[in-house]
């Protein structure tokens, strides 16, 4: 191997190392997330030894993908069929509309700019603290919206369409009769600056988004097993900032925001790696129905 080989393959290993550190997870949520990249668009079968191949190539032991698989089986996420000795799996219906939802929220984010029309949605609801499971699922669910709580009890979001899915949220936790839901436009008391620091951690989202940046981009000409792992990583790391993010429309976010470049290379990578991780599971796939 000459030098500049070497130090070829030692830059390709650091960059793996950083998707790896940026995109640790579990076997399951590996899983989940070749299932929503390689199983769902298909709406296909697949190999228990196709999953095993694909997860193996992210590292994860044998062991430790069967127990994911069988979990999965257990949540109703997907159902086997035996073929011979060897098993034949696919998706459920509720395992389709879980990989629907989230590839619809992982691909539409950050996907186009939108306007503003000024408008602030604000909800007002109390939980008691002796309510934590409650407390941990409005949170949760509000801030998947894209809500920001600036003081306890209170809500905020620069969007007030977005009333009917705060309802639902109130409704399915029983918590529409004890809420205050209103819209309106800011008046200029006070700094919205500090409404939105107090919010939204906007900082610590701008760090994670650097540290994506950093991770990733598209390198062309990956083997396919090589592009496999690149593509499952890449949206294993992206698609937690939906969650981390909270969307703000252009005028409200600080001049050096950097959400938009790492989208753009989210699609980017994403775009140069597709077709060669889908001929690796194509392989795998082969390889399976051969037995």
């Amino acid at each position: 191997m000459t030098a500049t080989d070497a130090a070829a393959a030692m830059a390709a290993a650091t960059t793996q190392s950083r998707r790896r550190d940026l995109g640790t997870a579990s076997a399951r949520s590996l899983l989940l997330t070749v299932l929503g990249e390689f199983v769902y668009p298909r709406g296909s079968h697949f190999w228990t030894s196709t999953l095993l191949n694909a997860l193996g190539t992210l590292h994860i032991e044998e062991k430790s993908a069967r127990q994911a698989i069988s979990r999965a089986s257990s949540e109703g996420l997907i159902d086997s069929a035996r073929s011979g000795r060897r098993v034949r799996w696919s998706l459920t219906p509720a395992g389709e509309e879980l990989l629907r939802g989230g590839s619809a929220r992982i691909y539409s984010f950050l996907a186009n700019e939108h306007e503003w029309d000024g408008q602030w949605l604000l909800v007002s609801v109390a939980v008691p603290e002796s309510q934590r499971k409650l407390r941990h699922r409005l949170r949760t669910q509000l801030t998947w919206l894209g809500m920001g709580s600036p003081s306890p009890g209170l809500w905020v979001i620069p969007a007030a369409e977005k009333a009917d899915e705060v309802s639902t949220v109130l409704a399915s936790l029983g918590l529409r009769k004890s809420a205050f839901v209103w819209s309106g436009t800011w008046l200029d008391i006070g700094e919205r600056e500090d409404l939105i620091a107090a919010a939204w951690d906007l900082d610590a989202v701008a760090e994670k988004y650097a540290e994506f940046l950093h991770a990733f981009e598209p390198t062309d000409g990956l083997p396919p097993a090589d592009a496999f792992a690149a593509q499952v990583h890449l949206v294993q790391a992206w698609r937690r900032f939906p969650f981390l993010d909270p969307d703000l429309p252009a005028s409200l976010l600080p001049s050096n925001w950097n959400g938009q470049e790492a989208a753009d290379i989210f699609r980017s990578c994403h775009a140069t790696w597709h077709e060669a991780a889908q001929t690796a599971w194509d392989q795998w796939e082969d390889e399976g129905a051969r037995g």
